[in-house]
């Protein structure tokens, strides 16, 4: 330690890390107020403007309502995905936003799919198709009996009996 140079008390030599060195990790930036601000402000907008356009009954049909509030909720989603958890490409070398994407894309398909799936179950069930017989079956006869329960007012479904018989031909 010669020449009026003095080596940091905590730094020991050899050692390998001292306390700046991360191990090749770059922290990404933790963001500004101003940015905090920023992103406060967008959040709060994007929350009072749904929140309007639910109370003042602006959109009358519903689906379209739905779709706006969905909109504006992924809008929300990014602002506070950029704003707050600081996601860019750049952080974590990029790996945070790939993941990102990886999980959205996961998310797309398991709820298409389960949509899909809904729609065709309730489309192959084919709730008409249920016989006068098999509907009084489904009735408990406990109920059957019930004054106001008139068994003959209730909606017919297709009747397998009036359907014309079918011959297989060899």
């Amino acid at each position: 330690m010669s020449g009026g140079h003095q080596q940091h008390p905590a730094r020991v030599i050899g050692h390998g890390h001292d306390h700046d060195d991360h191990h090749g990790h770059t922290h990404a930036d933790h963001g500004s107020l101003k940015s905090y601000i920023t992103g406060f402000i967008l959040a709060v907008i994007l929350t009072a403007i749904p929140f309007w356009l639910v109370m003042g009954k602006v959109i009358d049909k519903s689906s379209t309502l739905g779709l706006v509030l969905l909109a504006f909720a992924a809008v929300q989603i990014v602002v506070h995905m950029v704003y707050f958890l600081h996601m860019n490409t750049k952080s974590e070398g990029g790996w945070s936003m790939l993941a990102l994407i990886f999980t959205i894309m996961l998310v797309f398909i398991m709820l298409s799919g389960s949509l899909w799936v809904m729609y065709h179950l309730n489309h192959n069930m084919m709730p008409g198709m249920m016989t006068d017989s098999s509907m009084h079956e489904t009735v408990p006869e406990s109920m059957q009996n019930m004054p106001g329960m008139d068994m003959s007012t209730m909606p017919k479904s297709h009747d397998m009996h009036d359907m014309p018989n079918m011959q297989q031909t060899p």
